[in-house]
């Protein structure tokens, strides 16, 4: 990407760990950064931070008059105990917001010229050994309900002038933030066993490759419509387990019954038991046909640049 091309970058969401890991890789570019949320983030870095409440229009929306592009981040992390009004958090955060940018860009005298939605490949559902693409249809359970009500919302608050670009991410990798901070951490504990059957698909994307693609989604104008953001080898469980605790150097790791799990993951991790005891394995035939090129398409060579085992 040329630097020259870059203007105004608008995150909304942009304080967590996928905000910021994109906030630092388009600052690279010379971008104009400006990070939508409630709270300031914890790092700092040369972004701008507007408040805004997610819900209402506001000065924030200024912000996207005349603005390059959007990323829309925004949503209730499902890393929780699904109580009722988590659920309802989670569903409201996602489809409020999205539906309150798309008045914001409506109201602008000069809209962005593209919108990159953040969605996810839990819409999938939890097909047992079934590889999913962009064209599969979508399961069963809140997590393919919210993910159909949130791209509903988006198409329906997109403008016909702008492009938009939907990102149904899976497991994102990186250091610092996310889930990943959590099993490893269990890993370096010998907890790093199969969860479950071991069998369930667990699909990932290393977070320079998730930048990468949000890169091309604001510059490439070829790029629109739905894609899967997944690296190109979806890996069970149980060999994803396997190879993160060669990554950290332990040679051992308790498996987790399924039965435990259920125990223990409200109980002590605070979790869904859910997350790890199901997944899906899912590939994106858009990005292969466009070329799209991995700097990490292996969960070997992923881990080993986090954890510095090459």
């Amino acid at each position: 990407m040329n630097s020259n091309t870059c203007n105004r970058i608008v995150i909304a969401g942009g304080s967590g760990f996928l905000g910021l890991g994109l906030a630092r890789h388009l600052q690279t570019y010379n971008a104009d950064i400006v990070i939508l949320s409630r709270r300031p983030p914890a790092a700092t870095g040369g972004w701008r931070h507007v408040t805004w409440d997610a819900r209402s229009l506001g000065d924030w929306a200024r912000e996207l008059d005349g603005a390059t592009g959007l990323v829309n981040l925004v949503g209730r992390s499902v890393d929780c105990v699904k109580t009722p009004d988590h659920c309802d958090e989670i569903l409201r955060s996602r489809v409020e917001a999205t539906r309150i940018l798309g008045a914001a860009i409506r109201a602008a005298a000069v809209r962005p010229r593209v919108w990159v939605q953040m969605s996810t490949a839990h819409g999938y559902g939890d097909p047992p050994e079934v590889v999913c693409d962009e064209d599969a249809p979508f399961g069963y359970g809140l997590a393919p309900f919210v993910a159909r009500a949130w791209e509903e919302a988006f198409r329906e608050a997109l403008p016909d002038d702008t492009r938009g670009v939907v990102l149904r991410t899976s497991f994102v990798l990186g250091r610092g933030g996310g889930a990943m901070t959590k099993l490893a951490w269990l890993a370096r504990l010998g907890l790093g066993g199969a969860v479950g059957s071991g069998r369930q698909g667990m699909s990932w994307i290393h977070l320079t490759d998730m930048n990468r693609l949000f890169e091309r989604a604001l510059f490439d104008e070829s790029m629109r419509g739905d894609y899967i953001a997944t690296a190109p080898h979806p890996v069970s469980n149980r060999e994803f387990m396997r190879e993160l605790r060669r990554a950290v150097g332990m040679p051992l790791g308790l498996p987790a019954p399924a039965f435990l799990v259920r125990i223990a993951a409200p109980l002590i991790m605070r979790t869904d038991p859910e997350l790890a005891l199901y997944g899906r394995y899912v590939v994106s035939q858009r990005l292969r046909e466009e070329g799209f090129e991995f700097r990490f398409p292996t969960l070997r060579e992923a881990l080993a640049d986090l954890f510095g085992r090459r």
